[in-house]
């Protein structure tokens, strides 16, 4: 019964982009992403435990939450949310910029928030990271934000 409820509900959709220690960039997208503490100074990350990205967190303990706009959809969606960052270079052809920590950014998302992973707890299939929010930045305030419900609507995830 709850999943049935919990399809009802609508996410915005974001990328996790991140950089390891030696450099290796990634980016994914998840839409299990909360403000957890007033005023946004934590938010809380939720990662699937078999992404590269993951991995790439658990190392660096650093990432960034880049909220994405409707007409990034069919770009990113198979390009960050169907394959792999093991196997391929999803930044080809991706318009970004790195932080001053030289974590990736996507310069057309609606904007990002950079956080410092402060720590980490199993949720079973994903692992869901407490983050110190840094900054926030908007880059396209005029964009309109990426939700589920719209995938749903173009076709672009199940359910």
């Amino acid at each position: 019964m709850a999943k049935a409820l919990l399809k009802y509900k609508n996410y915005d959709v974001h990328s996790i982009t991140t950089v390891s220690p030696l450099g290796q960039i990634n980016a994914n997208i998840a839409t299990w992403v909360m403000q957890s503490a007033m005023q946004g100074k934590y938010i809380t990350v939720a990662l699937y435990k078999t992404d590269y990205t993951i991995a790439l967190v658990r190392e660096s303990m650093i990432l960034n939450v880049n909220l994405l706009a409707k007409d990034q959809a069919k770009k990113l969606i198979p390009k960050l949310g169907r394959k792999s960052g093991r196997t391929s270079n999803k930044f080809v052809n991706l318009p970004f910029e790195m932080d001053e920590r030289g974590c990736p950014y996507l310069t057309e998302a609606i904007g990002y928030i950079q956080c410092r992973c402060v720590g980490s707890i199993d949720s079973g299939d994903h692992e869901l990271f407490v983050c110190e929010v840094l900054t926030q930045k908007v880059l396209n305030p005029d964009k309109e934000v990426l939700t589920n419900d719209y995938l749903r609507a173009e076709g672009l995830v199940r359910g």
